[in-house]
């Protein structure tokens, strides 16, 4: 069955901040571990997640460094900052509320049987 990723979609900035919220990361990083952790339910391509970055860090929510990663490479490294802690916080937050009122419409709603 084919997964409708589109109510999903709207959800990526939350979780790219919290896959940064345990480490820093870099882009390709950020891509594998997000797929590896949702069973490819999130597969992001490099032209979604690099403006995602980019909007964030404008944002002050992450910041980034370059670490080398070899003799020929330098790996642009994101960290989650205090106010992206705050931030995923709070989206978290909405998270669960949206979660819990789809859930009780799924399962059926209020019973008010007597």
């Amino acid at each position: 069955m084919a997964k409708d990723k589109s109510a999903l979609s709207g959800n990526t900035t939350m979780l790219i901040l919290k896959l940064l919220e345990s480490e820093d990361m870099y882009g390709y990083q950020i891509i594998d571990t997000l797929a590896q952790k949702s069973d490819n339910t999130f597969s992001l391509k490099t032209g979604t997640l690099y403006p995602i970055l980019h909007k964030l860090e404008n944002d002050g929510f992450v910041t980034s460094y370059d670490e080398q990663a070899d003799q020929a490479r330098v790996r642009r490294y994101y960290k989650l900052t205090s106010k992206g802690k705050k931030h995923l916080l709070e989206r978290q937050s909405e998270w669960k509320s949206y979660r819990d009122a789809v859930n009780k419409i799924m399962e059926g709603g209020l019973c008010y049987a007597i």
